[in-house]
């Protein structure tokens, strides 16, 4: 089964980098506040650059550049992929922390100043 990731990334803003194995890729999110198991709580989860595989594994401080600061593991497991279109991927986590089906889904927020659809916005929540 592949594997996901989320690392704790204390940079210039403290936030959690999910990633999901896919593609022989990590493709990955940046989530401005802690995962959670509620299911009633959603996460704003931001897509950025997907990653090398190895990168499941790092651990350590990054001294230049984007992303300068601290990273850790903060869970780790396998998951089941069960249906990915465009906007929409749903999956169930096996990991020390998070478990259950969860789902990424395309958000249509607005930005406040051009009035456009970013659509890097995703929201992540727990489903099951």
């Amino acid at each position: 089964m592949p594997t996901f990731v989320i690392h704790e990334h204390n940079a210039k803003n403290l936030h959690w980098d999910f990633r999901l194995e896919s593609g022989g890729v990590l493709r990955s999110w940046a989530i401005p506040k802690q995962p959670t198991n509620n299911t009633d709580v959603k996460r704003l989860a931001i897509q950025v650059a997907d990653h090398a595989k190895d990168y499941a594994n790092f651990q350590g401080e990054i001294t230049e550049g984007y992303g300068k600061g601290t990273v850790k593991i903060w869970d780790k497991g396998s998951y089941k992929l069960e249906s990915k279109s465009k906007d929409k991927i749903v999956f169930h986590l096996q990991g020390k922390r998070l478990k259950g089906k969860w789902v990424l889904v395309k958000a249509n927020f607005k930005d406040k100043k051009t009035g456009k659809v970013n659509d890097k916005n995703w929201l992540l929540f727990r489903i099951s």
